[in-house]
């Protein structure tokens, strides 16, 4: 087992979290290990909105592009995964969490089987209208399709006929060229990860800037983490 610190950023999809981390990262020099159960998958890059290749290189990005969408992938493949990630990181280089899959957040925080802290620490997540969430998912729906979602799905499916249980749950993937149903799910996530974040810690909520997040981390962090 490993144990390190590291900043944690939590929130729903279209929160601007990433962003937010990434500048972040580059002002502390830090390495990013990403907890969002799809940007696991080689290949689902527009419809996951996956950062450019560009950042996850920058940032020695954890935790992207580790299975193909044929393959099962759980949070304790992740937990393992980031394990080894962790380990490639000195130890004097600042690591920075950020996602939306709560459930990766709680094997990190409190194991698998929550045997090392209930409830899990405080940590922070984005607090966002979700007025504002819904308008920056069809924004972010719009440019998927101009940057060739449908394509994307076509080559994926033809080289991969058979998908796996988790990475059929991936929305956008499933719904054909339905642009509203991939709206309306997307928007029923974010509302689903916005209540699990609520209900599993005491959330220290942040408004989505960059000065928010960095004084939250300046007061409360970095966390204690354990990688299996």
């Amino acid at each position: 087992m490993i144990e390190r610190d590291a900043y944690i950023l939590a929130g729903p999809t279209a929160s601007g979290k990433s962003a937010i981390a990434a500048e972040l990262a580059r002002e502390m020099g830090a390495k990013i290990l990403s907890a969002d159960s799809m940007l696991v998958y080689k290949g689902m890059d527009i419809g996951t909105a996956k950062p450019p290749r560009s950042e996850i290189e920058e940032f020695n990005m954890g935790g992207v592009d580790i299975v193909t969408p044929a393959e099962e992938f759980s949070s304790g493949a992740w937990l393992r995964t980031a394990s080894k990630w962790v380990e490639t990181i000195p130890e004097n280089t600042p690591i920075i969490i950020v996602g939306g899959t709560g459930l990766y957040f709680s094997a990190l925080l409190r194991g698998l089987d929550g045997e090392w802290k209930n409830p899990p620490p405080e940590y922070p997540v984005i607090k966002i209208d979700r007025a504002i969430v819904r308008k920056r998912i069809a924004d972010r729906l719009d440019d998927m399709f101009i940057e060739g979602l449908e394509e994307e799905k076509r080559l994926l499916h033809e080289r991969y006929p058979v998908w796996s249980k988790t990475a059929s749950l991936a929305i956008g993937y499933r719904e054909g060229d339905d642009r509203e149903k991939i709206f309306i799910r997307t928007c029923q996530l974010a509302k689903r990860q916005d209540t699990w974040f609520r209900h599993q810690s005491t959330p220290l909520y942040v408004e989505p800037t960059v000065d928010a997040v960095r004084e939250c981390w300046s007061k409360y962090g970095p966390w204690r983490v354990k990688f299996v």
